[in-house]
């Protein structure tokens, strides 16, 4: 479990395809305290550490998990919010994170407003009826609220995000430029609603 506050933004720095894609990722954790199998959240992704060294660490990536994270995540050189598991007693700064990717989204419209950046992510029509305005959202690992959310005509949806600074400064989400896809989870307590309401409903 995670919480979708960033503790390190780290970058892949090795790449390669061996049955699973096995990554190495730079970071800036005291890996003497992260012990092999333990999980650490990937922009989103729950991953397993399988080997480790001074400011690296490395994990394997399934075809499912590449399937079904955003484009071009993996590749080289790319940068990745990572937060390591939840503790007991730790402080809930975020939202329950399970680090399970619910579907991809696509920003279609960002804007400054002060120091802040207006967000607009389109989010498949699969995800639609789990997204609602003040609710939680992780975009790319990140614990988000939704400001506002409007329906679209095919079934998706189009919700709206403010990024501080201070979240800009310290994840992923300093480039937010419109055609960037980005991993989305929604709210655990949201996808048990809906499915005791799709049951009750037949």
């Amino acid at each position: 479990m995670f919480t979708g506050i960033i503790t390190d933004v780290g970058s892949i720095r090795a790449s390669e395809q061996r049955g699973d894609l096995r990554l190495v990722i730079s970071c800036t954790y005291d890996m003497d305290n992260v012990a092999i199998g333990a999980s650490i959240a990937c922009s989103g992704v729950c991953l397993t550490v399988v080997d480790k060294g001074d400011g690296w660490f490395a994990i394997d990536a399934s075809a499912e998990t590449v399937l079904r994270t955003a484009a071009g995540m993996w590749d080289q050189g790319t940068r990745l919010n990572l937060e390591r598991a939840l503790k007991v007693g730790d402080e809930l700064g975020g939202h329950i994170v399970t680090g399970h990717v619910d579907g991809v989204g696509q920003i279609v419209a960002s804007e400054t407003i002060g120091d802040s950046w207006k967000v607009t992510v389109a989010a498949p029509s699969g995800l639609a009826a789990y997204i609602a305005a003040k609710g939680s959202i992780t975009v790319d690992g990140v614990s988000l609220t939704v400001n506002d959310i409007i329906d679209q005509a095919d079934g998706s949806a189009h919700f709206m995000l403010n990024i501080i600074p201070h979240t800009a400064q310290m994840t992923t989400l300093d480039t937010l430029d419109v055609g960037r896809h980005v991993n989305l989870e929604i709210d655990v307590l949201a996808r048990y609603l809906k499915r005791m309401e799709d049951i009750r409903a037949r």
